[in-house]
């Protein structure tokens, strides 16, 4: 079923253009499911396509809402795109939402109290537990839903950690990964960690799929529907190729994401080993915790 966004956003013809399922909002029925994207990763539009993408494999009807913070201006989104296309969040706290988005930013070297936005955020965690049905950190914004919610730490890893890696459940069962098999693969993008055993000593949270390369992936505050992704299963498949090519032209020191290339070899083309199993993921998260 098509998933409605607001009209004229430029990434809704980019999507248009690879055959997905999408339409402008115009007016939402009954069974509309409403979903909110706080979005801060620096790239917009590249971000909305991926969440668009991946969202419309399900068979629900869903209305996406771009959420900005009012505490923030990004630097490398235009004013008119934001102030068309995104709505702050003092414009939308007094709303429900079925589900909520939060992305990763590249700022995971910054302490969490040092980001200048981190009070609003927080306030967006704290509105979210009472406002939204479910809500999914991905990334650095796991990272920050750890800390906030339960002093978990990140730490800083000798090398980024870039890559497509193997992971594994520990809890098979869950609905959150109906139709997946025994191992599933991740992108990741990221420069810090969360430690396991930092994990499994906080007894409010449970483990729900791990890597022995790229860690702790997927984790669940009990008792809610609320997730926290280390990932970035939304990628798209050129992204990490991307990411690498635009570390390269800056001269940064970065090797070539790991698993993602045929043969590990950047002149041949990515291979896709993640995204059927994205689709599922995010389409039982709407059909399961969100619904």
């Amino acid at each position: 079923m098509p998933i409605k966004v607001p009209a004229g956003l430029p990434a809704l013809q980019a999507v248009k253009n690879e055959g997905v399922p999408v339409e402008e909002l115009k007016n939402s029925t009954g069974n509309t499911l409403h979903i909110a994207l706080l979005n801060l990763m620096p790239m917009k539009e590249t971000t909305e396509a991926d969440f668009i993408r991946i969202l419309s494999s399900s068979d629900k009807e869903i209305e996406l809402c771009l959420m900005k913070l009012d505490t923030h201006t990004p630097k490398n989104a235009s004013p008119q795109h934001m102030q068309q296309f995104y709505k702050g969040f003092g414009e939308l706290r007094a709303q429900r939402f079925d589900g909520l988005i939060i992305t990763g930013a590249p700022i995971e070297k910054i302490d969490f109290e040092e980001v200048t936005y981190w009070p609003e955020l927080c306030d967006i965690f704290r509105w979210a537990q009472s406002n939204v049905t479910s809500t999914l950190f991905v990334c650095w914004a796991a990272q920050a839903g750890l800390y906030h919610k339960f002093g978990i730490q990140k730490y800083l890893l000798p090398e980024k950690m870039f890559g497509v890696f193997p992971h594994t459940l520990l809890r098979s069962n869950e609905p959150l990964f109906e139709g997946f098999g025994s191992v599933h693969y991740v992108p990741h993008s990221r420069h810090t960690e969360i430690r396991r055993e930092d994990v499994m000593a906080e007894q409010r949270i449970e483990l729900l799929s791990e890597s022995q390369a790229s860690g702790v992936y997927i984790m669940q505050e009990r008792g809610t529907r609320n997730f926290f992704i280390t990932g970035h299963s939304e990628y798209a498949l050129a992204t990490l190729g991307d990411e690498y090519k635009r570390d390269l032209s800056k001269g940064l020191p970065i090797e070539p994401p790991k698993n993602y290339y045929t043969e590990d070899n950047p002149s041949l083309a990515p291979v896709n080993r993640w995204q059927a199993d994205a689709r599922r993921l995010f389409g039982n998260w709407l059909k399961y915790y969100v619904k």
